[in-house]
C-alpha cells in the first residue's frame, strides 16, 4: 500500500511539473498591436506583447486555460486553450475596434492589471483620445471632463487650484504618477498644472476609499496618471495650438532604441504673456505663465517579459498675477501688488520586477520641489523632498484567490519660512516625516458572478501612532449587461496647512491656529451599478454611483468670524459628503457618440455653537448639482466635430461680512466646440471655440484698488470694513476665445 501511494505521489508530482507554452501574435487587421496585455487565467500570468505584437507565455502547467487579450480602444478577446505537451500552443489573436463598450485594462483599483469590467472597484478612464476633443495645456484642466471631478481655482490673482472629487477639497484626493505618490503636500498647489498631457497614456480615477492600498491619505479618491510606455508611443509626435487670448502650447516627443532599451523623450512648453484686464479692476484676469517640462522614460527588454522601467521629469515655471503695472522690480514690495511664483521640480520613477518565479515587484520614486514665491509682500519659500519605495508580491492561489502582499516606506523632508517649521525660540527646524507601512489584499472569486475583495493597510506615524485602514468591496455580475459594486473603507489624514491651503499664503488674511490640530478620520462607502442596454438602433450604458463619507476631527478654515483672519480648528462635530452621480454613454450605428453625466452632492458640516445648538454649514465650492457632456460626430472626408462642456449649480463662496457679492454662485455652463480635419501621413488640423457662451463671473476681487489694506480703517470710504480678498472664485475669468492647432504622429 505504501508503495502504491508513493507511485501515485510521484506520478502526480511529475504531471504537475510538466509544462508547455502559449505563443502567437496580436494584430488589429492592419498590423501588430504592441504592448497588448495577455492574461492567462486562472494561472494569473500577465505579460505584454512586444513591439511586433509577438508574445510567449512559458512554464504553463498542463491543463485548460482562458487567454484574455486586451488593449485600450480595441475589443477584448477571450480564447480557451489546452496545454497537454511540450509543443508550444500557437494562438494568434486579431483584435477589432471597440465601437460599443471599451474593455480597458486598469490597475488603480486593485494595483493589478485587470479588465475594467472585471475590476471589483469602479474605475473611470480618460484617454488622450478624449483629451483631443478639447485641447488643454495641462492635466489640471483635462480631468474636468470626468463627471464629479471638479478643477477648482482658489485664487483670482495667481490662479492656483486643486481637484475636488465628489465635492471634497483637493487634499482629500491622492494624485499618483504611475502608481507613485509624486504629487503631494507642497506640489499640490501648482504641481497639477505642470503635468503635460503629452506624457499621459491614460488617467484612472477611483472615487471613494482606497486607503488600504495607497496609504491613509487617499480619503476621497485617487487620480492615477499612467505615463506612456515608450514602445507603444509613435516614433515622432508633435502638437501645437494657440488661442486668441495669446496662450501657446507645444508638445514634441521622439522614440528611439538603444540596445535592448526603448526610450521616449518629450518636451512640453506653455507660454502666456499677454496681460488681459477685461473686467477693468487693474488686475490681470489670468496669470502670466512661462513653463517648460522635459520628460524621459525608458523601458528595458528582459527575459520572460519581466518589467523594468525608469522615468524622469523636470519642470520649471515662472508665473505671476497682479496689478497691470507690476514688473519684477516690485517683487516682494508693498507698492504695486503682485503674486510671483518660481517653481522648480524634479522627479524620478522606477519599476523593477524581480527575476524570480514568483511575481514580485519593486517600485521607487523621488521628487524634489522648490517654490520661491511672494504674495504681495508676504514671502513663502519652501522646499520639499519625498522618497518612496515599495515592494509587493502578486500571487494567484488556485482559481479563486488573487493575493497581494506588500510593504512601503515614504520619507518626507519639508522646510519653509513659516511657523510650520519653526521652533519656539525662532530657529528653523525642517519637518522630517518617515511613514512605513504594509498592506494585504485578496480578491476572492466566489463564483463567476460573485467577487469579494478584502484589504487592510497599517501605517505608523511617529506623532500619531498606528494607522489602520481596512477596505472591503463586493462585485455581483449576474450577466455581462448588469454589474453591481459596493465598497467600504476608512481614511486618516494629517493636515499640512501651509502646503495645502493656498488661502493661508496670500497675505490677505492672518492665519490663526486655534489649538493643536488632531488628525482627521473618515468612513467612506460607495454603491455602483452599471447597466448596458444593447438595441438595434443604439447601445446605451448607464453607470450610477451613490457615495457617503463621514468625517470626524475635520480641519476647517473659518473665513466668516473675522474678515482679516483664517481661523483653523478641528470641527466640534462632524462633516458629511453624500450624493449620487449618473453617467450615460450612447453609441449609435451612424458616426455619433454621446456621453453625459450628472451629479447631486450634499457636502456639509455640523457643529455646536456657543449656545450648544447644532448648526449646519454647506461646504465651500461644492455645488449641489453639476454635470458634463461630450458629443462627437464624424463627417465625410475625415472631418469631425466635438462638443464638450461642464455645467454647475450654485455653490457657496467665501464672502466677507455685509458683502455686496452673492454668497452663492449662479448656474453656469462652460461649453466648447472643435472641428478636426485628418490628413494623410498622421497629420491633422483642428480649431474651435472655448467658452462658447462667453461666461465670466460678475464679481472677483474685493477692493483691488487697496491690495495692501493700507486704507481699510477709513469709516467714510469703507464703512463696512472690507479688506482685499482674492478667494471669491468659482470659474475662470477667461471669456470666449478661439483656438487653432496642428498635430502630427509618425507611427
Amino acid at each position: 500500500m505504501k508503495l502504491f501511494y508513493a507511485i501515485v505521489l510521484l506520478f502526480s508530482f511529475s504531471a504537475y511539473c510538466q509544462t508547455g507554452s502559449i505563443t502567437g501574435t496580436v494584430t488589429d487587421g492592419n498590423g501588430p498591436v504592441p504592448a497588448a496585455h495577455i492574461i492567462v487565467s486562472p494561472l494569473g500570468k500577465t505579460i505584454a506583447a512586444d513591439e511586433n505584437g509577438m508574445y510567449a507565455v512559458n512554464d504553463v502547467p498542463y491543463g485548460s486555460y482562458e487567454v484574455i487579450v486586451s488593449t485600450v480602444g480595441l475589443k477584448t478577446v477571450r480564447k480557451k486553450v489546452s496545454v497537454s505537451n511540450a509543443t508550444p500552443v500557437t494562438l494568434n489573436i486579431v483584435l477589432q475596434e471597440d465601437t460599443q463598450a471599451l474593455e480597458e485594462v486598469v490597475i488603480t483599483g486593485t494595483m493589478k492589471e485587470v479588465s475594467r469590467s472585471d475590476s471589483p472597484i469602479p474605475v473611470e478612464i480618460i484617454t488622450p483620445k478624449l483629451f483631443r476633443k478639447n485641447p488643454t495645456p495641462s492635466l489640471f484642466e483635462a480631468v474636468g471632463m470626468i463627471n464629479g471631478v471638479q478643477p477648482q481655482l482658489n485664487c483670482n490673482v495667481c490662479n492656483t487650484g486643486d481637484i475636488h472629487i465628489n465635492g471634497m477639497e483637493g487634499p482629500y484626493t491622492m494624485i499618483l504618477i504611475d502608481g507613485m505618490p509624486i504629487v503631494s503636500s507642497l506640489s499640490t498647489v501648482y504641481g497639477l498644472s505642470g503635468i503635460p498631457n503629452s506624457i499621459v497614456e491614460r488617467i484612472e480615477v477611483v472615487k471613494g476609499p482606497a486607503s488600504s492600498l495607497y496609504g491613509s491619505e487617499a480619503m476621497g479618491g485617487i487620480i492615477n496618471v499612467i505615463t506612456k510606455a515608450p514602445y507603444k508611443a509613435p516614433r515622432i509626435s508633435a502638437d501645437y495650438f494657440f488661442t486668441s487670448w495669446g496662450e501657446q502650447s507645444v508638445d514634441a516627443a521622439i522614440k528611439f532604441k538603444a540596445g535592448k532599451a526603448t526610450s521616449l523623450l518629450g518636451v512640453n512648453y506653455f507660454n502666456y504673456n499677454v496681460k488681459a484686464d477685461k473686467n477693468r479692476d487693474n488686475f490681470t484676469d489670468v496669470t502670466q505663465q512661462n513653463r517648460i517640462s522635459v520628460f524621459n522614460k525608458w523601458n528595458f527588454d528582459r527575459k520572460e517579459n519581466r518589467q523594468f522601467s525608469l522615468a524622469g521629469r523636470y519642470v520649471y515655471e515662472d508665473r505671476w498675477g497682479g496689478e497691470m503695472n507690476w514688473t519684477k522690480q516690485w517683487r516682494g514690495s508693498d507698492s504695486i501688488y503682485g503674486e510671483s511664483i518660481y517653481t522648480k521640480r524634479a522627479e524620478l520613477i522606477g519599476l523593477y520586477q524581480l527575476p524570480t518565479t514568483e511575481r514580485i515587484f519593486t517600485q521607487f520614486s523621488y521628487n524634489w520641489h522648490d517654490q520661491d514665491s511672494y504674495y504681495g509682500n508676504t514671502p513663502y519659500m519652501a522646499t520639499q523632498q519625498v522618497g518612496f519605495v515599495q515592494a509587493y508580491w502578486d500571487k494567484q492561489f488556485g482559481s479563486s484567490h488573487n493575493f497581494l502582499l506588500g510593504a512601503a516606506m515614504r520619507y518626507t523632508k519639508y522646510d519653509d519660512n513659516t511657523p510650520a517649521t519653526a521652533r519656539e525660540n525662532g530657529t528653523n527646524m525642517p519637518q522630517k516625516t518617515p511613514l512605513p507601512g504594509f498592506f494585504i489584499q485578496d480578491e476572492w472569486t466566489i463564483t463567476p458572478k460573485h467577487m469579494l475583495l478584502g484589504g487592510y493597510r497599517f501605517d505608523y506615524d511617529r506623532n500619531h501612532g498606528g494607522i489602520h485602514s481596512p477596505r472591503v468591496a463586493y462585485k455581483f455580475a449576474p450577466n455581462k449587461n448588469n454589474t453591481v459594486r459596493a465598497s467600504f473603507g476608512t481614511g486618516f489624514r494629517v493636515v499640512n496647512l501651509f502646503t495645502e491651503d493656498h488661502a493661508a499664503l496670500t497675505g490677505a488674511r492672518d492665519v490663526i491656529i486655534a489649538e493643536a490640530l488632531n488628525p482627521e478620520r473618515s468612513y467612506n462607502s460607495n454603491l455602483n451599478y452599471v447597466l448596458k442596454i444593447p438595441t438595434e438602433t443604439v447601445l446605451i450604458n448607464f453607470d450610477i454611483t451613490g457615495f457617503y463619507s463621514y468625517f470626524t476631527n475635520k480641519i476647517v478654515g473659518d473665513f466668516d468670524t473675522d474678515p482679516t483672519k483664517i481661523i483653523y480648528d478641528n470641527l466640534n462635530g462632524h462633516a458629511i459628503s453624500q450624493g449620487v452621480s449618473l453617467n450615460t454613454d450612447l453609441v449609435f450605428p451612424f458616426p455619433l457618440k454621446v456621453m453625459a453625466g450628472i451629479s447631486y452632492m450634499d457636502v456639509f458640516q455640523k457643529e455646536k455653537d456657543a449656545l450648544g445648538m447644532e448648526t449646519k454649514t454647506q461646504q465651500l465650492h461644492a455645488p449641489r448639482w453639476s454635470g458634463n457632456f461630450i458629443a462627437s460626430y464624424n463627417l465625410p472626408n475625415n472631418y469631425s466635430v466635438d462638443v464638450t462642456g461642464n455645467w454647475y449649480g450654485p455653490m457657496r463662496l467665501p464672502v466677507l461680512p455685509n458683502d455686496y457679492r452673492p454668497a452663492y454662485s449662479p448656474w453656469f455652463c462652460i461649453a466648447n466646440v472643435q472641428f478636426t480635419k485628418k490628413m494623410d501621413f498622421g497629420l491633422e488640423f483642428y480649431g474651435g471655440v472655448k467658452n462658447v457662451f462667453d461666461f465670466v463671473p460678475k464679481y472677483a476681487l474685493m477692493r483691488p484698488f487697496d491690495p495692501f489694506n493700507k486704507n481699510v480703517n477709513d469709516p467714510v470710504n469703507n464703512p463696512n470694513g472690507y479688506t482685499f480678498d482674492t478667494s471669491y472664485n468659482y470659474a475662470s475669468l477667461q471669456g470666449r476665445r478661439v483656438f487653432l492647432g496642428v498635430r502630427y504622429n509618425l507611427l
